[in-house]
């Protein structure tokens, strides 16, 4: 029995034919010392001994992804983006279809139809779409590939609430499956506010758009914000699920779809030096943090009506708080990934107010700098309350009550106007023991595990080296790793994967139901004491141009701990 259990768990990233042993830093690694840095990347020894994901070969072929089990194909399919006018369209969806298709993933038959209000035809939507590829496409537009996926793109002219727009659409849709043979499946895209939602849903099904013929699908991906509390995200569940089953409702966090975020099991699971170390015997804390220096620049009137904690404490860090601090799944099947996610917020500590008044602190911006560039403050923005007490900041302690993480708090920040960008989850192991080197007068720093989810995607591992000289000095050093210099190619956009899982059917990438009102339950106690609260805690606040509040600094000050410095 004992040997079944290991082979099953060996068998998730590791085929039971070879020992991979550790994929990182031993067999498949070389090491380049420059300076106080270690740089490793994939040996070419290595990576020649791996069979490749994907049935062709092929040189750029991710050696993070070798000898996982081959994922589903995208299958013929039309995509119908709702809000197609909209700047996520623009930026977003349509830049990574067509980096799909420049990298040659798009299954042939597949047609894009943009539904939106505005009066356009094929040719001129086709036009707008070009400029916006030309700006936002990570690889750039290359005319031949342009006019080869401008084919598949098609516009269709309604107002959301118009039924007779909807059959329409049904029929336009039968049409392009005899023309383009999309085989009758469809993958709705909601591209609009959570208020459009159920309308659109219910015209749907009144124009049978959410039911298929035998061998054909219907899916629908939700953007978020999905909800904005507890029972606004379970109303919105049952709209949602009353039209399409949960099997076929794609409940979309692009975090997810970052290549760093994805790596987090590979790195945990596939490299057995680090799940011994996983838990509460050797990890201190660990810290999860986005950055941005940006303010809420246009979106005032939402940020408002949200917040930090809304915007990207319930959805984008908690699920990384989730990858992070996850059990083993039993396969990589959809539903065993998310069971032990949902496991993970079930064991987040609730907070009452008096635990919420401890363990989080809320900020909002001043004016500052940024870059050496004068900004306002938050209250001076457009469309902003000039009294409002809407946080652009948070930080907060939070507990996984499971015996894996007993006693090792989490530590979440997120804030706007901050120096610098970006988003990566930190590991701090306990510092060694007080004897031989690490002397109570010479303190050591800690060994830190780092996965920098974005921009500069990598991982790296600081540790304490002798420097060279007959004296005993003991410096930290770094081993480095960048997708960019180790991989020669950039990683992909996270809206390019999670497509393509939604037309191979695959949801490993997309939250569940249960697991996003679990979300919303944790989030749920923190916003009550704010808002619903006699005595609430105060907001603090910051300059743009620096780290955050003082309170802040004072939450970890308290457990003997501190920030570190991105």
């Amino acid at each position: 029995m004992k040997k079944t259990h290991r082979a099953q768990k060996r068998s998730l990233f590791q085929s039971p034919a070879r020992n991979c042993g550790v994929l990182f830093f031993l067999r498949n690694v070389r090491f380049i010392v420059a300076a106080k840095t270690f740089h490793f990347a994939p040996s070419h020894r290595a990576a020649k001994s791996l069979p490749a994901l994907n049935a062709t070969p092929s040189s750029t072929t991710n050696p993070l992804r070798e000898g996982l089990s081959s994922r589903p194909l995208p299958q013929p399919c039309s995509v119908i983006i709702f809000g197609a006018s909209g700047d996520l369209t623009y930026r977003k969806l349509i830049p990574a279809v067509y980096n799909i298709a420049a990298d040659g993933d798009l299954p042939a038959a597949l047609s894009v139809v943009g539904f939106a209000r505005r009066e356009k035809t094929d040719e001129s939507f086709r036009k707008e779409l070009e400029e916006a590829v030309g700006k936002f496409s990570r690889s750039g537009r290359n005319d031949e590939v342009w006019a080869s996926f401008a084919e598949r793109v098609f516009y269709h002219q309604s107002e959301f609430g118009d039924a007779e727009g909807y059959k329409k659409l049904a029929a336009r849709l039968d049409k392009l499956d005899e023309e383009r043979g999309t085989r009758g499946n469809r993958l709705f895209y909601l591209s609009v506010a959570p208020s459009e939602f159920a309308g659109i849903l219910t015209h749907l099904a009144a124009a049978g758009l959410n039911k298929t013929r035998a061998g054909s699908w219907a899916r629908v991906i939700v953007e978020k914000p999905f909800g904005t509390d507890l029972p606004s995200a379970q109303e919105l569940n049952t709209v949602v699920n009353s039209v399409f089953p949960e099997k076929d409702t794609y409940r979309i966090d692009h975090y997810l779809g970052k290549e760093t975020a994805q790596n987090i099991m590979v790195l945990r699971f596939a490299n057995s030096i680090f799940e011994p170390l996983w838990n509460h015997r050797y990890i201190d804390h660990v810290q999860i943090t986005a950055s941005e220096p940006l303010g809420v620049e246009q979106r005032g009137p939402y940020y408002e009506s949200s917040g930090a904690l809304r915007d990207m404490v319930q959805n984008h860090l908690l699920q990384l708080l989730c990858l992070t601090a996850m059990e083993p799944p039993t396969d990589l099947g959809a539903d065993s990934v998310r069971d032990e996610k949902v496991k993970v917020v079930r064991a987040l500590r609730p907070m009452s107010p008096e635990d919420v008044a401890l363990n989080v602190v809320r900020g909002q911006y001043t004016a500052g700098a940024i870059a050496g560039k004068e900004v306002k403050a938050y209250r001076d923005e457009d469309r902003v309350n000039p009294q409002s007490m809407t946080e652009t900041y948070v930080a907060l302690k939070a507990n996984v009550d499971n015996w894996r993480w007993e006693g090792v708090p989490f530590y979440i920040r997120m804030g706007k106007r901050l120096p610098k960008g970006g988003t990566e989850i930190a590991v701090q192991f306990k510092c060694a023991p007080s004897v031989l080197f690490n002397k109570p007068t010479e303190p050591l720093g800690p060994n830190v595990l780092v996965i920098r989810i974005q921009p500069d995607e990598g991982i790296s591992l600081r540790m304490q080296c002798k420097m060279p000289g007959a004296a005993v000095r003991i410096e930290p050093v770094k081993m480095d790793f960048h997708y960019g210099t180790s991989f020669g190619k950039a990683s992909p956009e996270a809206y390019e994967r999670l497509l393509l899982d939604a037309m191979a059917g695959d949801a490993t990438l997309f939250a569940r139901r249960d697991e996003v009102e679990g979300a919303w339950r944790f989030v749920d106690h923190i916003e009550h004491a704010w808002h619903n609260n006699p005595t609430p805690p105060p907001l603090a606040f910051y300059p743009s141009g620096s780290w955050g509040p003082k309170e802040a600094d004072d939450l970890l000050a308290r457990d003997g701990r501190a920030w570190r410095r991105m």
